[in-house]
């Protein structure tokens, strides 16, 4: 899970006041999908902008998270730094793009447990609800992060380089 800072928590908040309020939305388009929404926020980069350094490489946010590599020089994996230098995870990333991480899910209330990724209102609500986690957490922690995950996650970094 995402390390709580106040920027990571405002950036949340931010995104889903901006979905809330009507931001174009579309989630097959990598610039304004539930991590183009967070991306804009973090980056202040355009979704067109995002959209762009996607197509450098194939495939959706969760391809383009396990290619990620920080030394490629790919547009979108600068972007993807900035959003992991906030606090973030590859996890964590690829769970909002299909609104999955199990200790956010577990706040939701009981009658809307069964999200839809490519729904504003349900990715308002889990942006939301990610905010309200964090905020919970002392900042900086890391929390649900196990020494094994932090290993795999070196190893897959080693990986796609």
């Amino acid at each position: 899970m995402a390390r709580a800072s106040i920027q990571l928590i405002q950036a949340l908040h931010e995104t889903a006041q901006r979905l809330a309020q009507g931001a174009a939305y579309q989630w097959g388009h990598m610039g304004s999908c539930n991590c183009g929404h967070l991306a804009q926020t973090i980056t202040r980069c355009s979704k067109g902008t995002i959209h762009g350094a996607a197509m450098w490489r194939h495939g959706d946010w969760r391809e383009q998270l396990r290619d990620y590599c920080p030394q490629s020089g790919l547009p979108l994996d600068e972007i993807i730094d900035q959003m992991l230098d906030l606090g973030l995870t590859r996890e964590d990333l690829a769970h909002l793009e299909r609104l999955s991480h199990p200790a956010i899910v577990q706040r939701l209330p009981q009658d809307r447990k069964r999200l839809l990724h490519n729904r504003r209102e349900d990715v308002v609500l889990y942006l939301e609800s990610w905010a309200a986690l964090l905020e919970e957490a002392p900042l900086g922690e890391v929390r649900n992060d196990s020494p094994k995950a932090s290993q795999t996650a070196a190893y897959d970094h080693l990986l796609t380089c």
